[in-house]
């Protein structure tokens, strides 16, 4: 999953983005709303995290200006200011949730991966599919109960895969939103992760849980589970 992060406060920001990605998330960090505006612009998010106190374009103005140029992807504000007023400000002007300073580390994790799973659709916090279920607050996998060990850029890739069950992902897709920007987005390492986790969530070759449409991308195949 790949985050926006546009927090001004310097020490802050190094943390959470330090934080954010040791917990398998790609993070682009701006330090004021114009350039969170323009990576916001060019870069497929799946969720943003944006202060109210920033310089050059206030968070509330960036939050709406996402918003008019039609990006829909989940944004948290984070707020100094604890008014139910400016609450309610930040939420009229396109923001999901909010967040106020200071605040625990944890919660952040545990709003953003509520976000996450609400943008596709997912109202548990585990993504279940027949009998693979990923909890995406533990980072765990598992197939009819029985625990499944994956790398972190394998468990990357199946829970963008599982988030979006049953739609087919690009692999131009895909490697956006797993990866960092520095990282080397040859195509064939992609397809080895594929390879790996196809052979780790079915052994037997029964479920065929990952589907590959030719000259197109990557469809996880088993439906949700109602």
């Amino acid at each position: 999953m790949r985050i926006l992060l546009v927090e001004d406060e310097a020490p802050l920001r190094e943390t959470l983005a330090a934080r954010l990605k040791r917990e398998g998330f790609a993070v682009d960090a701006a330090a004021d709303g114009e350039e969170g505006l323009y990576n916001g612009r060019e870069v497929p998010f799946d969720i943003a995290i944006v202060d109210l106190g920033l310089p050059r374009m206030s968070g509330m103005d960036l939050v709406r200006a996402l918003r008019a140029e039609g990006k829909k992807f989940p944004i948290l504000i984070l707020t100094a200011r604890s008014s139910w007023q400016d609450k309610v400000e930040g939420l009229k002007s396109g923001a999901d949730d909010y967040l106020v300073k200071p605040f625990h580390v944890e919660e952040l994790l545990a709003r953003i991966n509520a976000l996450l799973r609400r943008a596709a659709g997912w109202s548990k916090p585990s993504l279940e599919c027949g009998p693979v279920k990923l909890d995406l607050s533990a980072q765990t996998v598992s197939v009819a109960d029985t625990p499944v060990d994956l790398t972190s850029y394998e468990y990357k890739v199946l829970e963008y895969l599982m988030l979006h069950a049953g739609e087919l992902v690009s692999k131009a897709d895909l490697t956006e939103h797993i990866y960092q920007q520095d990282f080397d987005r040859d195509s064939n390492v992609l397809e080895v992760f594929i390879g790996r986790l196809r052979k780790k969530l079915d052994p037997e070759g029964t479920l065929k849980p990952i589907e590959t449409v030719r000259g197109r991308g990557y469809r996880f195949a088993i439906p949700r589970n109602e």
